[in-house]
C-alpha cells in the first residue's frame, strides 16, 4: 500500500512547528520528498547486495529477504509492446525503466513465446557474421540502448508482441494544493496529489529524511542533526 503524502506532510509540519523550526512550503516539500523517496528506493538494492552475502532465516516475520522482496515487488512491471521498423530493424521503445529483466518474444498463434537473449551493441556485427551465432526468427537477440529495444535479425515480422519485465523508477510524489482565497492558506487537494510509492514500513525513515533536508534548507543544524540521528537509529534497527 502506498504511503499517503498528506500524512507525511502533516507529520513533517508538526515536528517543525513543535521545534519552532519554521515552515516548509508545499513546493519545497515536493522537491525534497521526491529526493528522499529516490534515496530510499536506491537503498533497497544496496541492502539486497548485503543480504545476499549473509546467512538467511526462514522464520515467519523475520525473513529480511522476503520483506525486501516485498518492497521491490511494488516496482516490478510487465508490459506488452509491439515492434515497428526503425533503421531496417524491428524496435520498440520503453520508458521509466530502472532495471531491465526478461524480454519475451510472442510470435502469436500456436507458437509459444520465447525469451530473447540480450547482446551488447558492439557485438552485433560479430554475432551476425558467424553462422553459429547468427540470430534467427526462432532464436532472435536484442540490444538495449537509450530506452530502445532493437531486435535481430531484420527479417523478424513487424507488429510482433514483446513482453517486457522490468523494474520501474518510483513516480515523484506531489502534495497537490489550492490556495484559500480569503486567508491565503494551502488547502490539500487529493485529486492533484501523487502518493509515495515506497513500502509503508519505510514511512518513519521517509519522514526523517525529509526533516533532514528541511534542516538543510533552513540552515537549521539542530533539525538536521535530530533527523540524521533518527535515520541512523532506524538503519541500525533494520540491520539487527
Amino acid at each position: 500500500m502506498a504511503i499517503n503524502i498528506n500524512s507525511v506532510y502533516k507529520a513533517v509540519l508538526v515536528v517543525l512547528q513543535q521545534e519552532k523550526r519554521g515552515v516548509l512550503t508545499p513546493v519545497e516539500f515536493n522537491k525534497i520528498a521526491a529526493q528522499s523517496q529516490q534515496e530510499i528506493y536506491t537503498s533497497y538494492f544496496d541492502e539486497l547486495n548485503q543480504l545476499l552475502r549473509m546467512p538467511q532465516t526462514s522464520l515467519a516475520y523475520a525473513d529480511r529477504m522476503a520483506l525486501l522482496d516485498e518492497k521491490i515487488q511494488i516496482f516490478k512491471r510487465v508490459e506488452t509492446k509491439t515492434t515497428a521498423a526503425v533503421g531496417g530493424f524491428p524496435t520498440t521503445t520503453l520508458s521509466n525503466v530502472n532495471e531491465l529483466g526478461s524480454v519475451i518474444y510472442l510470435a502469436g498463434g500456436t507458437t509459444p513465446g520465447r525469451e530473447v537473449q540480450r547482446i551488447q551493441k558492439q557485438d552485433v556485427y560479430t554475432v551476425n557474421e558467424s553462422p553459429l551465432t547468427a540470430p534467427t526468427a526462432f532464436y532472435p537477440v536484442y540490444t538495449y540502448e537509450n530506452n530502445v529495444l532493437t531486435f535481430y535479425p531484420s527479417t523478424l515480422p513487424l507488429g510482433a508482441n514483446i513482453s517486457v519485465n522490468y523494474l520501474a523508477f518510483p513516480v515523484d510524489p506531489v502534495w497537490g494544493f489550492e490556495i484559500e482565497p480569503n486567508l491565503g492558506n494551502y488547502i490539500y487537494n487529493a485529486q492533484n496529489s501523487v502518493n509515495f510509492e515506497i513500502h509503508q514500513s519505510d514511512q518513519p525513515l521517509l519522514v526523517d529524511k525529509i526533516l533532514g533536508y528541511a534542516g538543510v534548507m533552513t540552515k537549521d543544524q539542530l533539525a538536521l542533526s535530530l533527523a540524521t540521528g533518527k535515520e541512523q537509529q532506524i538503519n541500525v534497527d533494520n540491520q539487527k
